[in-house]
């Protein structure tokens, strides 16, 4: 029986198409080596019209260009960068601003709970991500999990703790089957020790550790997918969770220039 493709972990360092090769990193742009990247594009577009963000440059893609800017907090610099939906999108993401000449990541986003306490808008620093997606298996070799830096988590949650923010560190399960979260599956995950699922952390850890570069990331909870039933737990504008994007953007700041 031949063996599974995605298990056929390849250690060579150069590809064919390297991420320096492509139209968008043949530029001396020099960005900050310091480097956020928040899901949520509605906080982008607010810190653009505050002010707060330079465009310098944008990664090309083949659907619409991402913008890469540059953000000035308390005289220091960063570059701020939408990281992409799913790990594929997220991982070539981080390939090109690597290539670009940033070095230290913080990613900041939603997850689904897989707890029923961990309430909307708990903060998790996940130690560690489980594989069930494909992109990172073309960076490391096939493992069921993949860690974060312990020195990186030590970083993140001295953080949170500093600015008394709820927080849990554990694991999640990374999956690009987001229609395919099945009760079976999440009974599984859940009995592995996962208190969040999430389609981009374990491409993120993988890629830093094939190109040696730091990477962290803060998930939030959002929707409820540990019982019978799906709950969105939807909020408006009058709940405490308002606001909280631009919170968990500003804490990735801090923590981010701590690295």
């Amino acid at each position: 029986m031949e063996q599974i493709p995605i298990t056929e972990f390849d250690p060579d360092k150069k590809a064919l198409i390297e991420p320096g090769m492509m139209r968008s990193t043949k530029v001396n742009i020099n960005p900050p080596e310091h480097c956020i990247m928040p899901i949520y594009g509605s906080l982008i577009e607010k810190l653009k019209q505050d002010g707060r963000l330079e465009k310098i440059h944008e990664l090309h893609t083949p659907f619409i260009p991402i913008d890469i800017h540059k953000m000035e907090y308390n005289g220091r610099f960063l570059t701020v960068c939408h990281p992409g939906v799913c790990a594929a999108w997220a991982a070539s993401h981080l390939e090109e601003l690597i290539a670009l000449g940033c070095r230290k990541f913080i990613a900041c986003g939603s997850a689904g709970a897989l707890k029923p306490e961990l309430n909307r808008g708990v903060v998790i620093i996940p130690s560690s991500a489980l594989r069930d997606e494909g992109t990172s298996y073309h960076y490391c070799p096939p493992s069921r999990t993949i860690t974060m830096d312990p020195k990186v988590v030590q970083k993140l949650e001295s953080v949170l703790r500093k600015h008394n923010v709820n927080y849990q560190i554990g694991k999640t399960w990374t999956t690009d089957g987001f229609y395919r979260e099945t009760k079976g599956k999440i009974t599984r995950r859940k009995s592995e020790g996962c208190v969040t699922v999430d389609m981009e952390c374990s491409a993120f850890l993988a890629v830093a550790k094939f190109r040696n570069v730091t990477f962290g990331q803060y998930l939030v909870a959002g929707d409820d997918v540990s019982g019978d039933e799906w709950d969105p737990r939807y909020v408006d504008d009058k709940t405490p969770f308002q606001g909280f994007q631009e919170k968990i953007f500003w804490l990735s700041v801090e923590a981010c220039l701590e690295l």
